[in-house]
C-alpha cells in the first residue's frame, strides 16, 4: 500500500511538471531570465537604442565638401577611312572624309580636401572635357583648373579661386577595417549632397576597371576598398568617409550589369589618394617609383610547382635588369611578404604600398627565401631606372621643344573663311623639325598623319613615342593649301 502511494506521488509531480513546461514553451513572454539570454526591450515609436551607431555627425562633417561637377567636351572633327563605308565611297568617290561629334556633357561629384580650392575627383569624370563648372552644396558655382590628372590611378585634383571653403581632413586606410561602418557622400546629378551607409565588404580588390599595358608604361593600380554602401554613376569622385567624417577613399567604380548600383561598390584608398594629390599639386604628375620585379600571387598549384613553404606573399618571378630590386638583393624566387610594417599578401596589396613613395626613398622588404625570413633595403627608382623626380612637362612645352614652334587656337571666324573644321595656327618658329620642313609662320595645321588637329594637345598625343615620317597638312590664311613631311 505504501509502495502504491509513492508512485501516485511520483506520478501527480511528474504531471505537473510537463504541465508547467507546456505552459513555459506555449507563452514566450513566460520564458526564464538568463544571463546568457538578451532580455528584450521594446521600443517606443521613433526610439533608438543608447548603443546604436550615429552617422549625423559624419554626415555633418562631409556634405557640404562633397561638391558636384559638370563638364563640356566640345565637338570634334573626326577623318574618317573611306573604306569604313563603302556606300558612301560608291557613290561619291574615294578619299577620306569628315564628320563633326557633337559636344557633350557629363557630371561626377568631387571632394574638398582644402580650405584653398583644391578638389579630388575621378580621372574619368574630367577626362575628356574642354570645360569644367563646380557646384558647391551651396549652389556657388565656380569654372575649375585641372591641375593634373593620373589615368593609372583615376584619380585628378582640381582647383577653383576660393578661400575659406569646408573641407574634409584625411583619414588612414590602412586602419579601415573589414566589417566596420563606412558612409558614402556624393553629389550626383545636382542633387546636393546624398547620404548613403554601408558596411567594408573587403580590401585590396582588384576589378581590372583601369587600362594596365606595361608594355606601353601604363602601369594602373587597384586596391579597392569595397563596400555595399550605395554608389550610383553621378557619385563618382566623391567621398567614402569612416564614422568620425574622415575621408578614407574616393569613390570610383560599381560592380553592376545593368549601370545602377546592385550591392557592390569600390573607392580608392586615401594613403594612395593623398599621395597622388601630394605629387600632382607639387609636381604635376605622379611620381612613380618601382621596386622592378615581376609578380605572381600564390595559390597551392604555384607552391606546390616552386617547392614554396606557404600560400601567403608575392612570388618574384623576375627581376628588372639595374632595377631597384636586382640593386639590392632580391633574387627571382623570393616570395615577397612584408613592405615596412605592412604585410603583403596579394599582388593588389603590394602594388598599393609601393604607390605610397617616390623614387629615391629607401623601403624594407622582408622576403622569404628557401623558407627563411630576410630583410632588404630597397631604393626605389623610376620607369627610368633613375631615382631622380620626373616633373611635368606641360604639353606646350613638348611641342616647342620638339617642333621648335609656338601655337595657338584657331577662331572662328578663321575657320568660316576657310572652310575649316580644325586647326592649329603655328605662330612663332625657332631652329626645329617645323622650320626645317618648310613651314612658314601663320601656316594652319589641320591634320597629322590624316588625322584631324585642333589643339596642343592633339598635336602632342599624335607625336608622342612616333618614330619615322610625319605628315603635316594645313593652310596658310591666303587660302593656299600645304603638305609637309619631316622625320622623327
Amino acid at each position: 500500500m505504501k509502495r502504491f502511494g509513492n508512485l501516485l506521488a511520483a506520478s501527480l509531480l511528474g504531471g505537473i511538471v510537463v504541465s508547467a513546461l507546456g505552459h513555459w514553451k506555449g507563452n514566450s513572454d513566460a520564458r526564464p531570465f538568463s544571463a546568457e539570454q538578451p532580455i528584450p526591450v521594446k521600443l517606443t515609436s521613433g526610439a533608438v537604442p543608447t548603443n546604436a551607431i550615429d552617422f549625423t555627425k559624419a554626415a555633418d562633417l562631409t556634405v557640404h565638401a562633397v561638391v558636384h561637377i559638370k563638364t563640356v567636351t566640345n565637338g570634334k572633327t573626326i577623318t574618317r577611312d573611306p573604306f569604313a563605308d563603302p556606300l558612301r565611297n560608291f557613290f561619291f568617290g574615294g578619299g577620306g572624309y569628315q564628320i563633326m561629334t557633337p559636344p557633350s556633357a557629363g557630371s561626377g561629384s568631387g571632394v574638398i580636401i582644402s580650405d584653398d580650392g583644391y578638389i579630388c575627383t575621378n580621372n574619368h569624370v574630367i577626362q575628356e572635357a574642354d570645360k569644367i563648372e563646380v557646384i558647391l552644396n551651396n549652389n556657388k558655382s565656380y569654372t575649375a583648373e585641372v591641375i593634373g590628372k593620373d589615368p593609372t590611378t583615376d584619380l585628378a585634383l582640381l582647383k577653383i579661386d576660393e578661400k575659406s571653403l569646408p573641407f574634409i581632413h584625411f583619414g588612414n586606410s590602412d586602419e579601415v577595417k573589414v566589417g566596420q561602418w563606412v558612409l558614402a557622400v556624393g553629389n550626383p546629378f545636382n542633387l546636393t549632397s546624398t547620404v548613403t551607409a554601408g558596411i567594408v565588404s573587403a580590401k585590396g580588390r582588384n576589378i581590372n576597371a583601369l587600362d594596365n599595358d606595361p608594355a606601353n608604361g601604363k602601369y594602373s593600380i587597384e586596391s579597392y576598398i569595397q563596400t555595399d554602401a550605395a554608389v550610383n554613376p553621378g557619385n563618382s569622385g566623391g567621398a567614402l568617409v569612416n564614422t568620425d567624417g574622415e575621408l578614407v577613399g574616393i569613390n570610383s567604380a560599381i560592380a553592376s550589369n545593368t549601370g545602377s548600383y546592385t550591392g557592390y561598390s569600390f573607392a580608392i584608398p586615401v594613403n594612395i589618394v593623398r599621395k597622388v594629390m601630394s605629387d600632382l599639386k607639387e609636381f604635376g604628375s605622379v611620381q612613380r617609383a618601382f621596386i622592378g620585379v615581376s609578380i605572381r600571387d600564390i595559390d597551392s598549384k604555384l607552391s606546390e610547382e616552386k617547392g614554396l613553404k606557404t600560400t601567403q606573399g608575392v612570388y618574384v618571378a623576375g627581376v628588372t635588369n639595374g632595377g631597384a630590386a636586382e640593386r639590392s638583393g632580391i633574387r627571382e624566387g623570393d616570395v615577397i611578404t612584408r613592405i615596412g610594417e605592412s604585410p603583403i599578401k596579394t599582388t593588389p596589396e603590394l602594388q598599393e604600398q609601393v604607390s605610397r613613395y617616390r623614387p629615391g626613398d629607401r623601403i624594407q622588404v622582408q622576403v622569404l627565401r628557401n623558407g627563411d625570413a630576410k630583410d632588404i633595403e630597397v631604393t626605389l627608382r623610376n620607369k627610368n631606372g633613375e631615382t631622380e623626380i620626373i616633373r611635368n612637362v606641360s604639353a606646350t612645352e613638348k611641342s616647342n621643344l620638339a617642333l621648335g614652334a609656338s601655337f595657338e587656337s584657331v577662331n572662328a571666324e578663321d575657320k568660316r573663311k576657310l572652310r575649316i573644321g580644325n586647326g592649329l595656327k603655328v605662330v612663332r618658329m625657332q631652329s626645329g623639325k617645323l622650320m626645317s620642313s618648310g613651314i612658314r609662320e601663320g601656316f594652319i595645321i589641320t591634320h597629322v598623319d590624316k588625322r584631324p588637329v585642333d589643339s596642343v594637345d592633339d598635336l602632342v598625343n599624335y607625336l608622342e613615342g612616333k618614330k619615322g615620317g610625319v605628315l603635316l597638312e594645313g593652310v596658310y590664311q591666303n587660302g593656299v593649301r600645304g603638305y609637309y613631311g619631316f622625320g622623327l
